[in-house]
């Protein structure tokens, strides 16, 4: 037998129709893709993004930005994990090696070819990426 949580036997009309099987569906379809999460693994990958990948990932992106924003202010609610803040500083100290990359000039401002060279060189930076986002961390 499958884990039963409490939730499961919440009868809540997701659609506010009055239909049972609208409401059926609306409650698998949440179930299966919560809040922020589309349901597609990410593999992380070291080496920089080509353009039709990088134009691909904008599209993606704002396909799924409602979805995102309301992850953020949920996430916005509760205190950061230890994961999280590692996150955030590794994070802070790419932005950093960027700013210096680009002498302060704005990502916004870069163009995508300018964008991925710095990506490729901040991979080759890893050990003083790591030691910034230590020191941010602490």
């Amino acid at each position: 037998m499958a884990n039963l949580s409490f939730k499961d036997f919440l009868s809540v009309d997701y659609t506010q129709t009055g239909d049972e099987q609208l409401a059926l569906n609306a409650k698998k379809r949440k179930k299966d893709i919560p809040t922020g999460n589309t349901g597609e693994a990410v593999e992380p990958t070291d080496e920089a993004l080509s353009m039709a990948q990088r134009r691909k990932k904008s599209i993606q992106m704002k396909k799924y930005a409602s979805r995102l924003r309301v992850g953020r202010k949920k996430a916005s609610m509760k205190v950061a994990s230890q994961d999280t803040l590692k996150r955030r500083a590794r994070k802070a100290a790419r932005n950093a090696i960027a700013k210096k990359l680009t002498k302060g000039i704005s990502k916004a401002d870069l163009t995508p070819a300018r964008k991925a060279e710095i990506a490729n060189l901040k991979s080759a930076e890893k050990i003083d990426n790591s030691n910034i986002a230590t020191k941010l961390g602490s």
